[in-house]
């Protein structure tokens, strides 16, 4: 994790992210090895099935991936390999626990990072696609953490992959409306809960085999950072979320008794082409940075996939290491659903390091984005305040 120096000062009673974190199950993924692991595991041999599953493969840009899932976990549970049978109970028990370890290691490499000690945090934001219980994993990180109870709690389920900029809006709000707070949002996924077997009748379940990975990530974010301790890494000037009417079913997830069952529409990245630039354009005509030039800005984007990365870039002419952030975390961990943007910010700064030791210029104001099921877009025009 690189953590850094301060550059520039936050603005008085503005949001900044403090600190960054992630964690990983211990399952690392080749994806060169996938295809022939993921058939044999699913005793499946469709040989049409196994040659797509290969193309989307090499498609998706994704080299490595972490996943919960092992051989260990099948063979107590050989039944999620099996067609139809009913498993929601079966996926939860292992899902709400790896959920919950991987928060709270992402949690705690962040509170690290920070330099604070845990007894400093007012607020917590727990977003996850990838549990369902009562109480919710809100209160299991908080014990698993050792936070205070009287620690305010606000629980983000089933925003998919726009929950990481959602949750990252809601902690702005809570940081700037609670003067001295220090707000810990945690993002937490694993893909077990949609894990399914090759099928025919379900070809575009073999995308997101191809596609998503499994992680934890973290930041801490509060207003009026502590001169001396905090190091304020970006600024959160403004957030806005937008949905598009009509679009419900372009990206439809249901929990059933098989566990989650998605699909993702072919038209996904041309409708967020066709839109994307009216969102940017009034995310930053809200403080009045109109005919803004896209490259003088950095571009922090969720990468739900190559396509999607591609469409932006071409509409907006962006020049192609305005993504590269963006690209890196794909290659290396996979759509993370909400976890992603925390991978994405963390290279971010890395690049940034980079920049600053060879003395090139960088810039100061940009944007981050996801896309979500709605659609919905989230976006912060957010303005960068320290590197390593």
């Amino acid at each position: 994790m690189v953590q850094g120096g301060s550059l520039k000062k936050a603005d008085p009673g503005k949001a900044t992210i403090l600190a960054l974190g992630k964690a990983f199950p211990h399952q690392l993924v080749m994806q060169e090895f996938l295809v022939d692991g993921y058939f044999k595991n699913t005793n499946c041999d469709d040989p049409d099935l196994k040659q797509k599953l290969t193309r989307l493969c090499k498609t998706t840009t994704v080299k490595t991936r972490y996943v919960v899932m092992s051989e260990e976990i099948l063979k107590k549970y050989p039944e999620l390999a099996i067609e139809g049978h009913p498993t929601v109970r079966q996926r939860l028990d292992i899902c709400n626990g790896a959920v919950t370890q991987m928060a709270i290691e992402a949690s705690q490499a962040c509170i690290k990072n920070w330099g604070r000690t845990i007894s400093d945090i007012t607020h917590l934001v727990f977003v996850s696609s990838s549990e369902a219980r009562l109480p919710g994993g809100d209160i299991y990180l908080a014990k698993g953490l050792g936070l205070s109870p009287e620690t305010h709690r606000v629980m983000l389920y089933f925003m998919g992959c726009s929950g990481g900029v959602a949750g990252l809006r809601v902690a702005k709000d809570i940081a700037e409306n609670n003067p001295g707070s220090r707000v810990l949002l945690a993002t937490s996924e694993t893909t077990i809960i949609g894990f399914k077997p090759p099928s025919v009748d379900r070809p575009y379940d073999l995308v997101g085999v191809a596609l998503f990975g499994d992680g934890a990530g973290a930041m801490i974010i509060g207003s009026d950072p502590v001169s001396g301790i905090e190091r304020p890494l970006f600024e959160l000037h403004t957030a806005i979320q937008h949905f598009l009417p009509d679009t419900e079913k372009i990206i439809d997830g249901r929990l059933t008794e098989e566990g989650i069952s998605f699909t993702l529409a072919r038209e996904l990245p041309q409708i967020i082409e066709d839109h994307i630039e009216g969102f940017c354009d009034k995310l930053m005509g809200i403080v009045g940075c109109r005919d803004k030039d896209y490259n003088e800005m950095f571009w922090a984007v969720h990468p739900g996939g190559p396509a999607i990365l591609n469409r932006l870039e071409k509409k907006l002419d962006l020049l192609p290491e305005k993504l590269s952030a963006s690209r890196r975390a794909l290659t290396d961990y996979g759509n993370a659903s909400s976890n992603t943007i925390v991978y994405v910010l963390d290279y971010m700064i890395e690049e940034n390091l980079k920049k600053m030791k060879g003395n090139q210029g960088d810039n100061e104001w940009g944007l981050i984005l996801a896309f979500g099921p709605g659609i919905t877009f989230e976006g912060i025009l957010a303005r960068k305040l320290s590197v390593a």
